[in-house]
């Protein structure tokens, strides 16, 4: 079984394009969450996921914002914009949609299990080793794939050390070792934040092992969107950077 990984899409139909007809062939498709937040087109993403029929989809802090089950409060002024303006243009199906879709951790197998933030706590941020060992221990399977901070990241755990590694050129594939703990964020879609503007995703085998991927995709026509949705620029410029 071959998953295709996507995670923090935010609304990004370009990006979102662009990684579907990168990766291909895959038997089947988890969404980590934040589908929507940031970007200009809602909808359509929404509906480009649902039409893939994902085995499983969970919510990301800026699902429950834009539908209403949040208020945003914890957000900075461009991302409560942002999520306020999604709700505007969001359908009633989607909006319902987004309202119905469960929280982390989710369980996909014997060995993997995924989540936004992190599986003891659906907007918690993962960024540094106490974090990482938190969620290691509130884990339930093996490998645990979560999302969140846009920022792609390997941790490893054995009985005696924890390690962290960046999935890049020389690190494209993982195997799944015994005895090994892991928990890996593949990145963000829509709006990286690693220096690198092209989309990240990630595939899961169930044979035992991890790949990660990049592809570039129309950064410009996503910037223009963004401003002629009258959303703010700042969002447009990140793009560029991977920022």
């Amino acid at each position: 079984m071959r998953y295709l990984i996507l995670s923090d899409i935010h609304a990004n139909l370009d990006a979102l394009e662009a990684v579907l007809a990168a990766a291909s062939t895959w038997d089947r498709v988890l969404v980590l969450g934040d589908l929507v937040g940031y970007g200009a087109e809602p909808n359509a993403v929404i509906d480009r996921v649902r039409a893939l029929a994902p085995v499983a989809v969970i919510r990301g802090n800026h699902d429950k914002a834009a539908c209403g089950l949040d208020d945003g409060a914890n957000f900075n002024q461009v991302a409560r914009f942002a999520a306020a303006w999604t709700n505007q243009q969001l359908t009633a199906d989607n909006r319902e949609y987004l309202r119905q879709l469960p929280h982390g951790p989710t369980e996909i197998d014997d060995r993997l299990q995924i989540c936004h933030g992190a599986p003891f706590d659906e907007d918690h941020y993962i960024f540094d080793a106490a974090d990482a060992q938190h969620a290691l221990e509130s884990a339930s399977r093996q490998v645990c794939v979560f999302g969140h901070t846009h920022l792609p990241v390997i941790f490893t755990a054995t009985a005696a050390t924890l390690a962290a590694d960046v999935p890049d050129e020389a690190l494209k594939t993982l195997p799944i070792e015994k005895g090994t703990r892991y928990l890996i964020n593949p990145g963000s879609v829509g709006q990286p934040r690693d220096g690198d503007a092209r989309a990240a995703y990630a595939f899961y085998d169930a044979s035992g092992k991890m790949e990660f991927a990049r592809v570039e995709y129309n950064v410009a026509a996503a910037q223009r969107r963004i401003a002629q949705a009258g959303l703010p620029q700042s969002l447009a410029n990140r793009l560029a950077i991977g920022r």
